[in-house]
């Protein structure tokens, strides 16, 4: 029963904080930046990208409920910090992306962000290996997503240069 009191929190949050990055910055087809980029072949439609990213914010309160519910597990606060530093690269992501239009710097950010997730999924393992498995279908949408991202770079080197980049938000108070 602890996990269920755990995941009411871990999921909410962690999809709340990846939908408040995301609309940090106008992203997707609301970005005139983006769509005036050349994009790689293998980039899919714009409805797919809140919908996986919805499922993997899903798995990630998922797994994160795991660790944090293993009260007493060996080396739970460092899973638990890496998965945080992970996170809050993931959250920097769209902002660096789409709001300043660093292509090259999110594309440093996405590796940096998988390795810190490959070493997060080996620090579950320990823990739950329910919760590792919970961060593999991430790690392929990360590796997918920095695929995208050196796509873009390679058809648009100038891609900063090509609107300028937006100052305002997309979030209302």
């Amino acid at each position: 029963m602890s996990f269920l009191r755990w995941a009411v929190v871990t999921v909410p949050l962690i999809l709340l904080l990846g939908f408040a990055s995301g609309r940090l910055v106008p992203s997707g087809s609301e970005n005139a930046w983006y769509t005036a980029l050349a994009k790689p072949a293998l980039t899919p439609p714009g409805w797919v990208f809140p919908v996986a990213w919805t499922t993997l914010y899903i798995l990630l309160g998922l797994a994160v409920a795991l660790i944090a519910d293993a009260r007493g597990a060996r080396g739970r606060g460092l899973a638990l910090g890496l998965f945080a530093l992970q996170f809050v690269g993931n959250l920097a992501w769209t902002p660096l992306f789409f709001g300043a239009h660093k292509v090259v710097a999110a594309l440093v950010l996405i590796a940096v962000i998988l390795v810190l997730t490959i070493a997060t999924t080996f620090a579950f393992a320990r823990i739950r290996k329910a919760a590792a498995w919970l961060l593999v279908p991430y790690m392929v949408w990360l590796s997918f997503a920095g695929l995208l991202t050196l796509g873009i770079h390679r058809l648009n080197p100038d891609a900063q240069t090509l609107v300028p980049a937006s100052a305002t938000t997309q979030i209302a108070l």
